[in-house]
């Protein structure tokens, strides 16, 4: 009987798959749980048990169990039944930490640490998982289980009821044979001779429930056996019996034909002891004269498992290694199952036995993984010797070995690393292959400390001996174990001493790579320190830099040490395997190659290995590259390149993902072989491989995917820790004798940099030419590959931008943070393998992002038109040469020629991104700042005009493209979503990993403030340390980079943003300080050349361009030694020629004036007055620079923000204290001027202050800058640069219309000026050409006095005061009419325009113009109503108070938005006042009536605000016809105000007076403002009869348009038609007939108001008739009676007012005399009132 709780019992053992497991935590697999289970978040939980039921197999069997579970929650559960047994069980489940103390392993063996034996271990219990785990046996494990299950003795006669089995492991027949192997129970000794099992009270059929644990020995024997003997115990002793009395037993011979023997067993069981030899046999056999329960049946039911790293448990494998085995042994026949293998059969077998190893299990395959594969290689590498021939196997085992790595690789997907390895097999070749020898009895001190016999453990049994290891022939066990050496006496003792003693070390355990294979196992199971440090391949390849054999080190684990290294030498195989793989690899065919070339990484790295143990172990690592390997391997390795990388070529459509990992893995055996082999012919493979790409891309319509596959293939190869060395840095442009200088690894690199570079055509080191690229190989192929991507023309590249900028990229980084290379010279020196670069970039300048559009409106500065860019001849890059690659050609792609920008206009190639034109600009940088002074100063001597403002471009961009942007950026960034993390990545990548990381120590020192580090002076003033580049750039291993950190964790904590702002300020800094090196380098250069005027105007604009971004105080102050310098050298530069720049600069220094850091503002006050000094000495007077100073000054005024008016007046200050005491200029005019000066901008200033106050009032501010601007009417420049600012403020506030009148208003200032300039037919004469355009453009007619004439020096030179500036200006304005949709007013504009652009025959300009005009008129067309074109509102608004200083009493007309109403604008002004004075001081007139002042309270502040209408007189109705006619041009504005003569606003009709109230502004609307000034006031007042009239006539236009509407609109109809005949209306029509025309007027003046109203009730009368017509027509039969109605009260009202209207004033029918007097609109006899 077993008690049994109600829980989840173990399955049946085969349920339950058996694998041997190195331990938990250093696998990487799935566990038996759900896939997705994660105990990193388990909390410890304690689980109570209380349910115990009695189980009797026989009643109860587990299925039953199973079911009752289903109803355990069940009130009516079955059960109730079983009646339970009080007991509690707690289980405390709680996740195991990383690295439990005190451990013991299932073996009960230590693991270290163990530090004190007393503690309490902890358990490592050993797992049986439900799916096969794949990891290979590298610990030495060899247990068995042993499971009695049940027993029937039912049928057994006597008596046996409380029966027991005890359970032996025997090595013999005799009692004493029991070894004391099982495992004892926690309270017993460790190990016991004999194990129990429960005894089940009365019951004949007991079920057992043990699980034995037995050690089974390292050797087993045909004798060894478990034997079981079972007893009947007695309850009550009676004398002279024995308490347990024998009742049968039975066995189970633990060798069957040399192979364990496990499995699920029933055993018949024997009623007397075993006979003699009986171990041998097994119990089924019918042993004569014994007797048997159950007449010989099986009733004894057992179940035996093993976990063992000793015995495959696969008959193909054991097969295998039983036949290996016994050739190492030479012991025939060999007995394999019931099979004898004689030894002339043994070469077939074998042969099939290598092949059946497909049919093997996999899960034991990977056990074996490691001795399989090497005794493979053992067979490859050492023919065996059959009958006294040699057998050559290599074929066979290559077949072998491929096959399977093919089946690991399918099957066990999950274990790949990211280049597609599988981790099991990388962990082979890493620490577990060397190269085996051929002579049996000697021992070889193998790599990573695996020594011990040559024979691998072979683990497989033969009958006659077991095949263990080969321990009586080992002279030394184990290198990295001095403790073990001489031979123990048995293998049990062997291992105790291993690892009994010692216990296990896991310390240096390999996570994920599953470790050193066990065998032998008298070496030390865990790696040595040494090969753990050693760095893993699969990590990272960018090997380390830091000793000359950390190649060698990388590929081997462990260099073994070279003790006893002689006697060796001559033991080693006469077959090397490298050689015999490359040989096998390239006569292969079929599917055993197509598996080869699936897995090819695997067979190079082995080759490789195996290449570097055979030059270590034969002293040749210190020889001649070319002498180090025979010719014969040579043209193996040759063909395999060649073959693989036809196979490349071929297949990259078809088997894409292959093709990548076969690319992948034949760069890196390349970049292996360049560390080993000669390099002349590691070069000749690589050109082999593109030689053959190159001819397949020319007949590709798509060549991206190659050309990518193509760009791998190099970026694996140049990631070579001795890359630049191969580059050979020093030596001169001329083809060498052999690209490989034959010196080792260990001494190149010391020789890389020792020659000196000659004096040699200076163009061949800038250019890609056939000598740059045989000197340079590799860089030539990786610039070339960037030219031929980056080439405009190259079709379908576009893609792989990114990509090769990146290699380039990277490259850079990586020689940046070399600690070889940090020498400045030696960096000049692999600078210089780059030089091509700035060549190939320059190139590329129309396909850079533009950096500069988003940060101001000038855009970037393009020095030479791009038809220029057509002409220039003298390429950057020979023609030849970038179509060649090593003296191979490269694909024409499209067309021959150069890389020559050949485009029609400047920017209609694909814009490169701009994280792509951000690295290649940092690229460029770099270049520029490690290479030679001396040797770019040659080359800017050699370049074209053209050449060189093309590199200037590039610097104006690179100063826009690191322009620093400060931490609200970041924070902005750190706020996005994931989606933009992305450029957020990249951005980091750049700014951590590909910039400025180098600098770390700077980086620390200013902590806290951007910029603080010193910088010695020019040239020399980059700070120490590298510009870019930081840490190893860990190319192969992504989750290394930092920027994978970064975005996982995306919102980064105020320090993270703090440091990357920090970075990205260092980063600016020293971008522009390289910028302003080479800018210095290029003055220098041109300084004595003919053509520096043309340069020297790109250096300035380079220079201003990098003063107007952010920079760091660092910067500026070497900024302005430049440009102090530069101004000094070239003073005609900026006073005759560059006169725009002069402005430029004027207006940056004065900028800086303003800053808040002291050194910037002493360094800007000097700039300025030594400009000034500088003009003045040139011409005695400097008007220019003065106008320009003034004009900056009102511009930075208009224009900036942040600008501190405080620390301006300082500078002025100092200016002015240098003019004092110039000693030299004392006596002259200077010191004055400077004050004038000084006097002027203080002016400005002030204006300004109040600017300031009113920054938050649109239309103060606006009338500020007006007033400013009208001050200047005679300095037009200052004039146009207060126009523009207007226009600017216009049109940030949308107010488009205004933006357009200040431009017009600017062009028509430069027309005058123009005119006075130069004659010409087709240019506007002055003002008065745009007077159509607005009529307040007269203003800017210069008829003054004191207008100066533009001749004079300083005046109109700005760029606007030309033709194309006044070109540019009228186009400004058509775009902002147009957007204000003031259509009409664009034909206006281009009116002016068209005769300029007709006399310079510019058909491309026309075109466009006419294109916009046909647009603008189409608008008009399709929005003809004008109501879809909103032109704005108009509110006259008075100011009351003495709170509003110089607005009191002023009134103004507003224009604000169309459909504003009034309670809008009175909401803003009230609100906008209120916050200024107070709101309980703001009150708002809420009526029209004219305001008394007396009345208001002093203290208040009161504003009125009324809505106006445009008003026009009937002629003007004339010309004003269209909708925008009638709201462009607006002087004229006319409110209503109703009142009654006893003061009420409303009265009966008789009594209803009407005040029209006309006002005119000083200007028309639109003008350069929104407010404008009332100037003029005149009232109208309506009689009652007058009102009459008007409201008549007002309902008739209304009935009229109602009627006529089309489409027809029957609501509106029938709305107006019951306002009109409806009887309900109250003062209606009838009422006001009733009342007006009733009688005839007593007072003649009336007599023609009585008719005008009568006629106007005639007509509307008739217009009643017609719409009700027109209603009639439209209405459906639902609304007839409606019609009915409303045609009733129609008639009603006709005849009520048939008399009324039929009466006429016969004295207005007398006959007409002739009239003298002139009449006039004004004369008529109605009450007037003027009010001037």
């Amino acid at each position: 009987m077993a008690w049994s709780f109600l829980c989840e019992r173990k399955g049946s053992w085969s349920e339950r798959r058996n694998s041997s497991i190195v331990g938990r935590r250093s696998l990487e697999r799935t566990t038996s749980g759900d896939d997705a289970c994660n105990l990193t978040s388990f909390r410890p939980a304690t689980l109570t048990v209380t349910n115990f039921f009695k189980q009797e197999g026989d009643r109860l069997s587990d299925e039953d169990l199973y079911k009752f579970l289903a109803d355990m929650r069940r009130p009516s559960s079955v059960l109730r039944r079983l009646r339970p047994i009080t007991a509690q069980l707690k289980i405390d489940i709680s996740p195991a930490p990383e690295n439990p103390h005190y451990c013991l392993t299932p073996e009960l063996l230590q693991v270290k640490l163990y530090p004190d034996s007393r503690v309490r271990p902890t358990r490592e219990i050993l797992e049986f998982p439900a799916r096969d785990v794949y990891v290979p046996n590298t610990t030495y494990r060899n247990l068995l289980y042993i499971y009695p299950q049940s027993l029937n003795f039912a049928n057994r006669q006597g008596s046996a009821r409380n029966i027991t089995v005890k359970v032996q492991f025997m090595y013999g027949e005799d009692p004493s044979n029991a070894m004391p192997v099982i495992f004892g129970k926690s309270s017993c000794s460790e190990f016991s001779k004999e194990a129990y099992t429960a005894v089940v009270y009365h019951n004949r059929s007991p079920d057992f429930h043990e699980e034995i644990k037995v050690k089974l020995p390292a050797t087993l024997t045909d004798h060894h056996h478990l034997l079981f003997t079972f007893y009947h115990v007695s309850c009550q002793q009676k004398q002279n019996t024995p308490l347990e009395t024998p009742v049968g037993y039975t066995w189970i011979p633990m060798l069957q034909n040399g192979r364990l023997k496990t499995g699920q067993f029933c055993l018949p069981v024997s009623l007397e002891k075993p006979p003699q030899a009986y171990s041998v046999l097994s119990p089924e056999v019918p042993l004569p004269g014994m007797k048997w329960v159950d007449n010989h049946k099986g009733v004894f039911n057992v179940e035996v498992v093993a976990v063992s790293s000793i015995h495959t448990q696969d008959p193909y494998l054991d097969k295998f290694f039983a036949l290996v085995n016994a050739l190492d042994e030479h012991m025939f026949p060999v007995r394999i199952g019931d099979m004898r293998i004689m030894e002339n059969n043994l070469e077939n077998e074998l042969k099939s036995s290598i092949s059946a190893l497909n049919s093997s299990q996999l899960e034991p395959v990977v056990r074996f993984l490691h001795l399989l594969l090497d005794k493979l290689i053992l067979l490859v590498v050492r023919p065996p010797v059959i009958a006294g021939q040699i057998v050559n196997l290599g074929q066979a085992s290559f077949e072998a070995m491929a096959s399977i790595i093919n089946r690991l690789h399918k099957n066990l997907e999950g274990n790949h690393d990211q280049h597609g390895r599988n981790s099991l097999l990388a962990s082979y070749i890493h620490y577990v292959f060397r190269l085996p020898n051929t002579y049996p009895n000697s021992s070889s001190p193998g790599p990573g400390g695996l020594g011990g016999s040559v024979h691998y453990a072979t683990m497989a049994r033969s009958a006659v001996r077991p095949a263990s290891l080969n321990l009586n022939r080992s002279r030394s066990l184990s290198n990295s174990n001095p403790d073990i050496s001489g031979t123990p006496t048995s293998p049990d003792d062997e291992v105790r001493s291993i690892i009994g003693s010692k216990g296990l070390d896991r310390s240096n355990s390999w996570v994920n790579t599953g470790g050193p294979k066990a065998a032998p196992w008298g070496s030390n199971p865990s790696p040595s320190a040494e090969s753990t440090q050693a760095v893993d391949r699969s990590c990272n390849r960018m090997s380390s830099h830091t000793e000359t054999s950390s190649f060698l080190q990388t590929l081997t684990g462990r260099l073994p040490t070279k003790k006893g290294k002689e006697d060796e030498l001559e033991k080693l195989s006469l077959l090397l395997f490298h050689e015999e793989l490359a040989l096998q690899w390239v006569v292969c065919s079929g599917s055993v190659r197509e598996s080869a070339l699936q897995q090819a990484w695997f067979f190079f790295e082995l080759m490789v290995k195996s290449m570097v143990h055979h030059l270590y172990f034969n002293d040749k690592l210190d020889a001649p590259r070319k002498s180090r390997f025979p010719e014969r391997f040579m043209d193996d390795i040759a063909a395999l390149v060649s073959t693989i990388a036809s196979d490349i070529v071929s297949r990259f459509q078809k088997d894409t993902e292959m093709v990548e990992r076969l690319n992948t893995s034949l760069a890196f055996f390349l970049n292996d072989l360049l560390s080993v082999m000669d390099r002349g012919f590691v070069f000749s493979l690589i050109k082999s491989c593109y030689k053959q790409v190159s001819s397949k891309l020319y007949s590709l319509p798509n060549p991206s995917i190659l050309v990518s596959l193509r760009l791998d293939f190099l970026r694996i190869i140049c990631s070579h820790e001795h890359y630049v060395t191969l580059n050979l840095p020093c030596s001169l442009l001329t083809p060498p004798a052999s690209p490989s200088p034959s010196v080792s690894s260990a001494t190149s690199q010391s020789s890389g940099f020792s020659t000196n570079v000659q004096d040699q055509k200076i163009a061949n080191m800038f250019e890609l030419s056939v000598p740059f690229r045989q000197q340079h190989y590799l860089a030539g192929l990786v610039l070339t590959e960037l030219a031929v991507i980056l080439d405009p023309d190259a079709e379908g590249l576009f893609g792989l931008h990114k990509k090769v900028i990146n290699m380039v990229h990277n490259l850079l980084s990586s020689h940046d943070s070399d600690p070889r290379y940090s020498d400045p010279q030696i960096k000049a020196r692999v600078a210089m393998l780059y030089l091509p670069l700035i060549g190939i970039i320059m190139e590329t300048v129309p396909q850079l992002y533009d950096f500069t559009e988003t940060h101001n409106q000038r855009g970037r500065p393009i020095c030479i038109a791009t038809d220029d860019y057509e002409s220039e001849s003298g390429s950057m890059i020979s023609q030849t040469v970038a179509m060649a690659i090593a003296g191979t050609s490269v694909p024409q792609l499209t067309r021959p020629g150069s890389f020559l920008l050949t485009s029609t206009s400047g920017r209609q190639h694909t814009t490169f991104s701009a994280e792509s034109s951000r690295s290649l600009l940092i690229c460029l940088l770099w270049v520029l700042k490690n290479a030679d002074e001396t040797v770019l100063q040659k080359w800017f001597t050699d370049l074209s005009v053209l050449q060189l403002n093309r590199l200037l471009d590039l610097l104006y961009l690179c100063v826009s493209c690191f322009e620093y942007k400060g931490k609200k950026v970041f924070e902005r960034m750190n706020s996005l979503t994931f989606k933009k993390s992305k450029d957020m990545r990249a951005k980091l990548e750049e700014a951590i990993l590909g910039s400025i990381g180098a600098r770390q120590e700077m980086v620390r020192r200013s902590r806290g403030q951007l910029g603080t580090y010193t910088i010695a002076s020019p040239p020399e003033r980059s700070p120490s340390g590298s510009a870019f580049g930081s840490q190893e750039n860990l190319r192969w291993r992504k989750d290394m980079t930092h920027w994978r950190q970064n975005t996982e964790k995306l919102d980064k904590s105020r320090a993270e943003i703090e440091h990357e702002a920090l970075i990205d300020g260092n980063l600016a800094t020293e971008a522009n300080l390289i910028i302003l090196d080479t800018l210095e380098i290029v003055v220098q250069t041109v300084s004595v050349t003919e053509s520096k005027e043309s340069i020297l105007g790109g250096v300035l604009k380079v220079l201003l361009h990098s003063m107007a971004c952010n920079q760091s105080a660092v910067y500026l102050q070497h900024c302005f030694a430049t440009q102090r310098a530069l101004v000094s050298k070239f003073p005609e530069l900026l006073f005759e020629e560059e006169t725009e720049q002069c402005a430029d600069l004027c207006l940056r220094l004065l900028r800086h004036c303003s800053s808040s850091i002291s050194t910037i503002r002493s360094h800007a006050s000097a700039s300025l007055y030594l400009l000034m000094r500088q003009n003045f000495e040139i011409g005695n007077n400097f008007a220019r620079v003065k106008m320009q100073v003034t004009m900056s000054l009102s511009s930075l005024v208009g224009t900036s923000q942040n600008f501190n008016e405080e620390f301006l007046r300082r500078s002025l200050k100092t200016i002015l204290t240098y003019a004092e005491e110039d000693l030299e200029l004392r006596e002259t005019t200077f010191p004055d001027q400077v004050q004038d000066l000084v006097f002027n901008l203080h002016m400005i200033l002030s204006d300004t202050v109040k600017m300031k106050e009113h920054q938050e009032d649109p239309e103060m501010l606006i009338d500020l800058m007006y007033r400013i601007a009208k001050g200047y009417q005679t300095s037009p420049d200052l004039r146009l640069t207060w126009l523009q600012n207007m226009a600017g403020k216009h049109s940030e506030r949308s107010n488009h219309a205004e933006a357009a009148q200040c431009l017009v208003h600017s062009a028509a200032l430069v027309a005058e000026y123009l005119s006075m300039l130069e004659d010409r037919k087709y240019l506007p004469v002055g003002c008065v050409t745009f007077q159509n355009i607005s009529s307040n453009v007269l203003e800017e007619s210069a008829v003054s006095d004191d207008v100066v004439s533009p001749d004079e020096e300083g005046i109109c030179s700005g760029k606007y005061f030309t033709e194309s500036g006044l070109v540019g200006l009228l186009e400004q304005a058509a775009a902002s009419f147009s957007m204000a949709g003031m259509y009409e007013a664009v034909n206006e504009v281009y009116k002016v325009l068209i005769p300029i652009h007709e006399a310079n025959r510019d058909a491309k300009k026309l075109s466009t113009i006419h294109g916009k005009l046909q647009e603008a008129f189409s608008k008009i067309v399709h929005q003809s109503t004008g109501w879809e074109r909103m032109f704005g509102t108009y509110f006259r608004v008075g100011f009351y108070g003495t709170k509003f200083g110089d607005l009191d009493e002023q009134e103004f007309v507003y224009k604000e938005p169309a459909i504003t109403k009034l309670a809008e604008i009175s909401h803003r002004l009230e609100g906008f006042y209120g916050e200024r004075f107070g709101e309980d001081v703001v009150e708002v007139i809420k009526d029209s009536n004219p305001v008394d002042k007396c009345k208001l309270d002093p203290n208040k502040a009161y504003i009125q605000i009324t809505y106006v209408e445009p008003y026009f007189d009937t002629y003007e109705m004339k010309d004003r016809i269209t909708y925008f006619d009638k709201n462009y041009n607006l002087r004229r504005f006319m409110y209503c105000t109703p009142f009654t003569l006893d003061g009420r606003a409303h009265g009966e009709l008789h009594e209803q007076f009407k005040r029209k109230t006309i006002l005119t502004t000083s200007h028309a609307f639109p003008y350069i403002k929104t407010r404008v000034n009332v100037t003029h006031k005149e009232e109208i007042i309506l009689t009652p009869i007058e009102v009459a009239i008007e409201d008549m006539q007002k309902k008739t236009q209304e009935l009229a348009f109602a009627t006529h509407q089309d489409p027809a609109d029957p609501k509106m109809l029938q709305m107006v038609l019951q306002g009109s005949v409806g009887t309900t209306v109250n003062q209606g029509p009838l009422e006001v007939a009733q009342v007006f025309l009733s009688e005839i007027p007593s007072d003649p003046k009336l007599f023609r108001h009585h008719n005008k109203l009568r006629l106007c009730f005639k007509d509307f009368t008739k217009r009643c008739e017609d719409a009700l017509r027109k209603n009639k027509s439209l209405i459906g039969p639902d609304q007839k009676e409606y019609q009915r109605e409303l045609e009733r009260n129609y008639h009603r009202l006709k005849e009520a007012l048939q008399p009324l209207i039929n009466r006429k004033i016969p004295q207005l029918y007398k006959a007409v005399l002739p009239v003298t007097c002139h009449r006039d609109s004004f004369s008529r006899m109605s009450l007037r009132k003027m009010d001037l």
